[in-house]
């Protein structure tokens, strides 16, 4: 008589094999490549946490929105803004704001990306901001003018280093404008990556505990 053993054993190896043939490619985030002129920033986005503000913003990258905007606003052991203004601080008109997610469970850590706005928790245009320290007070706490937070929809995943130089740029102020490097820190191109890269430990992007 056959052992029952040696007919399962090849029957779960079929199944199993049988189901990662079945289990279908996770795609990768989408990854978008920032060029200025002093150096180059890889930025991963998240779309399952922030799907407003990721398509909000690659609307703006496909477009070439953010292509010789500045980062008009740099605060060392702070943060870095950008994408708003072109030389001699000029604002450039913008899609509709966008709904903040800022409740997405995501935190202001360094290296995130996250969208700027005005005091009006709802108002987040084409602006955002990389984190160059932990920032915790400008995450969500709760549904209300002071609470809502900013959102991260996004983290450097290289050329953080580029970010820290442009924190440390020289700054003055322009008109009625602080904090803005007395050299212009220029976006000469924002690009999506022609092949999205795996996940950098999408798990731990900024995720509260």
């Amino acid at each position: 008589m056959i052992a029952r053993t040696s007919i399962l054993r090849p029957l779960r190896a079929l199944l199993a094999a049988c189901a990662l043939l079945a289990l279908p490619a996770l795609a990768a985030n989408p990854m978008v490549k920032m060029t200025t002129n002093l150096g180059e920033v890889e930025i991963e986005l998240y779309p399952d946490e922030a799907p407003l503000s990721v398509d909000n913003f690659l609307k703006y990258v496909d477009a070439g929105f953010y292509n010789g905007t500045l980062f008009h606003r740099v605060i060392p052991g702070f943060m870095i803004q950008g994408g708003g203004f072109t030389a001699g601080m000029q604002q450039k008109p913008t899609r509709p704001p966008v709904q903040n997610e800022a409740d997405n469970g995501l935190k202001n850590t360094v290296g995130t990306l996250a969208m700027a706005r005005t005091m009006d928790p709802h108002s987040a245009t084409a602006q955002f901001f990389i984190n160059v320290a932990n920032n915790g007070f400008l995450d969500h706490t709760q549904k209300s003018l002071n609470g809502w937070g900013y959102a991260v929809f996004g983290k450097v995943s290289k050329g953080m280093d580029v970010a820290m130089k442009i924190a440390d740029a020289p700054r003055g102020s322009v008109g009625p404008f602080g904090d803005v490097p007395k050299q212009d820190v220029v976006i000469a191109k924002m690009e999506r990556l022609a092949e999205a890269k795996p996940e950098s430990a999408k798990a731990e992007p900024a995720k509260k505990k």
